[in-house]
């Protein structure tokens, strides 16, 4: 499905991504771990089409997306969660998840995908009359997740689903995911919860200062002492 090839990335003179590959396979779980600043987001951005690479490609079932619109990345099956949820606040819950099915390909399939939301997302159901900025954090999250499913991807990609978020509602936005991938979705997920995110996935990478630092299977990476050392701290030695 995703395939990124040597990708170079840089804002102004700073290299934000060397040389990064990586591909996630129909029906996976791919994590990718790293440091703040590691050049996560950037690679997220990019693959979405809004940040344009120096060098590389991005390929989605064989397509160069790199001259995509991101509009049109969207409507070839590709959906994203940002960082931050980026919502719209005055807006209901059900108005922020329709503003997911812009596209005729996500059009076509509007009432099934908002059944589908509100099956993993009970909450959602009761509260869709309710202003998004009236909702707590994981509330919250869970319309940004909504929202992306309602373009009826083939591969959801998120950032940092679990920042910010009261603990308790962590785990049913983790948990979501796994519903969602035993659903037909691939999933590429950028997560501070190390452990939790390895626990998820099928594989994982790790991004270290723009470059592709580690990756294999995430049971071997659970297990790998620089990554328990670096991101599991004195409880995963």
């Amino acid at each position: 499905m995703l395939e990124v090839q040597g990708l170079e990335v840089a804002h102004g003179d700073v290299r934000a991504l060397d040389g990064v590959s990586l591909t996630v396979g129909a029906g996976e779980i791919v994590a990718l771990l790293g440091p703040n600043g590691a050049g996560k987001s950037t690679l997220l951005l990019t693959i979405a089409g809004l940040l344009r690479p120096r060098a590389g490609r991005v390929t989605w079932d064989g397509e160069d997306l790199r001259r995509v619109s991101p509009h049109l990345v969207v409507e070839r099956g590709l959906a994203m969660v940002p960082e931050g949820r980026r919502l719209f606040g005055s807006m209901t819950v059900e108005e922020n998840l329709a503003l997911g099915a812009f596209a005729p390909r996500a059009r076509a399939a509007r009432e099934r995908s908002l059944e589908r939301v509100y099956a993993l997302f009970p909450a959602l159901r009761e509260r869709r009359r309710q202003v998004v900025r009236s909702l707590s954090g994981g509330q919250q999250q869970m319309v940004a997740v909504g929202r992306a499913m309602m373009t009826n991807p083939r591969l959801l990609m998120l950032d940092e689903p679990s920042l910010g978020i009261a603990p308790r509602l962590v785990d049913a936005i983790l948990d979501s995911l796994v519903d969602i991938n035993r659903g037909g979705v691939a999933v590429f997920l950028v997560e501070q919860n190390v452990r939790a995110a390895l626990a998820l996935a099928h594989r994982a990478y790790v991004l270290e200062q723009g470059r592709i630092a580690a990756h294999g299977p995430a049971a071997d990476l659970l297990e790998d002492p620089h990554v328990r050392q670096a991101y599991l701290g004195p409880f995963g030695r």
